[in-house]
């Protein structure tokens, strides 16, 4: 199967995954699992590329194991952590805005929430689906370094969600601003990771000398964790928060590794 009639299957399958979590969450009330859908969606997506395209087999399963170990990971992650705990305040709210306004959430949660997630998860994974597809023969020193900035990103990720749980885990550290480990020298490793990893995956798709222009996946991904709902968000809430995040700011790196500013 040729990219033209790949990607609009892959679409569907997407969107026809998240519209079956949407009926999920109705008897749950509970949007939150769409976060724990959000790497094995990626997973759903390289599967399909990998048993439909008939692109370079080493290629294929290269790109399926990275994504697959990342994807299986973090949804394994977001499930232990998030199960039994409610829905996510940043839903609940939305839930009481819509609520409030006399709105229908279940219709506003299925499209700003489930098919809007379905669509921006199709886009990242845009040079994941055409590098599968892509019959051209080569695995070489550009798919090495896409595999080692893949490595880098799925290491800062995982040690620093890892450093976290741990953090989180300890009663004294209630209120307390976690500053050690990879957090002593950006804010937000695990999203740092995030974004690495599937730059990764970009180089080791742009091989096949056809995939450049899916730079929008990586960078689409950056652009939310930066600005949307990653750093942006969560920094307005730890801010308002806990004191001592204000002088964490001052002296840590909001996103790329950096030495630590001395006092």
């Amino acid at each position: 199967m040729d990219l033209s009639s790949l990607l609009p299957i892959t679409l569907a399958l997407t969107l026809a995954c998240m519209f079956g979590l949407w009926l999920l969450s109705l008897p749950l009330k509970n949007v939150s699992i769409v976060d724990i859908f959000w790497g094995p969606g990626f997973v759903v997506i390289a599967v399909a590329c990998l048993l439909l395209a008939e692109g370079h087999a080493p290629r294929q399963w290269l790109l399926t194991a990275l994504t697959a170990a990342w994807g299986l990971r973090l949804g394994i992650y977001l499930a232990v952590r998030n199960i039994g705990h409610g829905e996510d305040p940043r839903y609940a709210r939305m839930r009481e805005r819509v609520n409030a306004r006399g709105g229908r959430f279940a219709l506003s949660s299925l499209i700003v929430v489930f098919m809007l997630q379905g669509v921006i998860m199709w886009i990242v994974s845009l040079p994941l689906q055409v590098g599968q597809a892509s019959p051209t023969p080569s695995l070489g020193w550009l798919a090495a370094i896409g595999t080692l900035v893949w490595l880098v990103g799925f290491g800062f990720e995982t040690i620093g969600d890892a450093q976290l749980r741990r953090f989180k885990a300890d009663p004294a550290n209630r209120g307390e601003v976690m500053d050690r480990g990879l957090w002593r020298y950006t804010r937000h490793p695990n999203y740092f990771g995030n974004a690495c990893l599937w730059w990764g995956i970009w180089l080791v798709a742009l091989e096949t000398g056809s995939a450049w222009w899916t730079a929008i996946g990586p960078a689409l991904m950056t652009y939310f964790l930066l600005r949307v709902s990653g750093v942006a968000l969560l920094e307005r809430s730890l801010t308002e928060t806990k004191p001592k995040y204000r002088d964490y700011v001052r002296r840590t790196s909001a996103f790329f590794p950096m030495p630590p500013k001395s006092d």
